[in-house]
């Protein structure tokens, strides 16, 4: 009689570390591959990939992904991680109405997703400086965010705008084809280089000023952990220089927290994206606040 013997791996152990939740980490399944990807450790414990822009086929994985370096603490002295926040929400957010250039303050909600990602990131390793956008939806977002870091100084930045969309900015989304049709089809024109009549910016420009203003971060800071707070419209633009060939996943919600390292290399990788725990923690998520509801 033959006795055939299964062999089953031990299950993998629990990693713990002040950065890390007391989950089993389990292998990717077998038949997905990841060239060129190298694991790390996601922000307070949110497991993630990192890739650098060499990547072409596959996209990093987000705040529930996997894991990886021990100790995000640390950064390399030739890189320089940038932790990119969304502003909170807006009554224009909330009604779909199209922001662009316009100063539109934050409102109630907005105020408490702002208190809950300062306060997240209050607990995070130190922060050295905090650079805005300067609207006042996100820079009251991160003067909020940098009252909870230590009182730090808020550098206020132009270039981090969200893109000017010309006609559009001002209308709710979903009455723009009928009330600036020109204006609509231009913001839908897949051409990178099509302006929005009005004044508005082609992809182009925004890639151009939103990308060269984050380099220029990067070089400043090197060594360090800086927060820049800014808009859905520009992270989506970041994500894209770190990932040329790849598409954002999911919407770019409200204070969302998305993790770019910048190397002396012109290299850019994506440590964590799209990850919005402190809202769930609130009950934000599950009322409906946070969303991408319009660019801004």
């Amino acid at each position: 009689m033959i006795v055939l013997r299964i062999w089953r791996p031990a299950t993998p152990p629990l990693l713990s570390s002040p950065f890390t939740s007391s989950q089993p980490i389990h292998p990717p399944p077998p038949n997905l591959t990841f060239p060129l990807a190298k694991i790390s450790l996601g922000f307070n414990g949110a497991r993630s990939l990192t890739f650098t822009r060499r990547r072409t086929n596959h996209q990093p994985r987000t705040a529930n992904s996997y894991m990886a370096e021990v100790d995000s603490s640390v950064v390399n002295p030739t890189n320089a991680e940038i932790i990119v926040v969304r502003h909170g929400e807006t009554d224009w957010n909330a009604d779909g109405r199209i922001q662009g250039h316009l100063d539109v303050e934050l409102n109630d909600a907005g105020r408490q997703q702002a208190a809950a990602v300062a306060d997240r990131l209050s607990r995070e390793p130190s922060i050295s400086v905090v650079y805005s956008s300067d609207l006042k939806r996100a820079l009251e977002t991160a003067q909020i965010i940098a009252a909870s870091c230590g009182g730090l100084e808020v550098v206020k930045k132009p270039d981090l705008r969200e893109r000017h969309l010309g006609d559009l900015q001002g209308l709710v989304l979903r009455e723009a084809a009928k009330l600036s049709p020109k204006a609509y089809q231009a913001f839908l024109n897949q051409r990178t280089d099509q302006e929005i009549p009005g004044g508005g910016e082609s992809l182009d420009q925004l890639y151009e000023r939103c990308t060269s203003s984050l380099e220029r971060i990067g070089k400043k800071h090197k060594g360090e952990r800086v927060l820049v707070v800014t808009h859905g419209g520009v992270i989506r633009t970041l994500y894209k220089r770190a990932c040329p060939n790849g598409r954002p996943q999911g919407k770019v919600l409200n204070t969302s927290i998305n993790i770019f390292r910048l190397s002396d290399k012109d290299e850019w990788t994506i440590k964590l994206w799209g990850d919005v725990s402190h809202l769930d923690k609130t009950g934000f998520l599950e009322s409906g606040f946070g969303g991408d509801r319009t660019s801004g």
